[in-house]
């Protein structure tokens, strides 16, 4: 895969004022990235079950698929899905920071069925796939772009297709880390709140063109939701 700077970036793929505000510490921060991206971090982020949900997330997809993988993401994630749609298959990934796009591409140089491209997921997509992949990415964005996120996704799922969300969900009652989760999110990930309580389906335009699917994990603390244009 050549740099970033020699693929086509998508026409106003400006990166969103949300991002640069809340977010340029864990995104957009050369010093910060290749900490946040090692294995470990991305565990402890994830109480330990960024293994769990990885695998959970990637199960959902087939070798030989066109998929597009909404937002990169920290850790293996991204070569894990590759190797899942295989040398027949096609991991599209899109981002709307060049850097993330930099960053993925250097570590899955060599892998054929993978090309990154710069693009602002709020904006259409050109483009139409089997499978779509968003790997908690929906609570870090505002409810309006959430929205705007979800409708391109699923319209650029082909017929028969799917679309495969990940995110935070809330988690139960009794939960030990449910207090500790909405100190998180208050101080960390201010959108995510807007989402715990908020069925995707009800995000989406279209929602009666799909059948839903949903299964929580961890105590009602993750969720995935699987969404099949009929």
């Amino acid at each position: 895969m050549p740099p970033s700077s020699d693929i086509s970036v998508q026409p106003g793929a400006a990166l969103p004022d949300y991002l640069s505000r809340t977010y340029a510490w864990a995104y957009l921060d050369p010093r910060t990235l290749p900490w946040l991206d090692r294995a470990p971090v991305v565990s402890a982020i994830l109480w330990g079950n960024a293994a769990r949900l990885m695998r959970w997330a990637v199960a959902q997809f087939a070798p030989g698929e066109r998929v597009l993988q909404a937002a990169c993401v920290y850790g293996d994630f991204s070569r894990l899905l590759a190797r899942q749609v295989g040398d027949t298959g096609h991991l599209a990934i899109r981002d709307v920071a060049p850097i993330q796009i930099d960053n993925v591409r250097r570590k899955l140089a060599g892998l054929a069925q993978v090309e990154a491209r710069v693009a602002n997921l709020a904006l259409p997509l050109d483009e139409h796939f089997d499978a779509v992949c968003c790997f908690f990415l929906l609570h870090e964005v505002p409810p309006e772009e959430r929205r705007r996120i979800v409708a391109n996704l699923l319209r650029a799922v082909r017929s028969g297709g799917r679309a495969v969300f990940v995110d935070y969900h809330r988690a139960r009652a009794w939960h030990p880390l449910r207090p500790v989760m909405g100190l998180v999110f208050r101080w960390l990930e201010p959108f995510a709140a807007s989402l715990l309580d908020t069925p995707i389906e009800s995000l989406a335009e279209a929602a009666d063109d799909f059948e839903w699917r949903k299964e929580t994990r961890f105590g009602g603390l993750y969720q995935l939701v699987v969404a099949t244009r009929r």
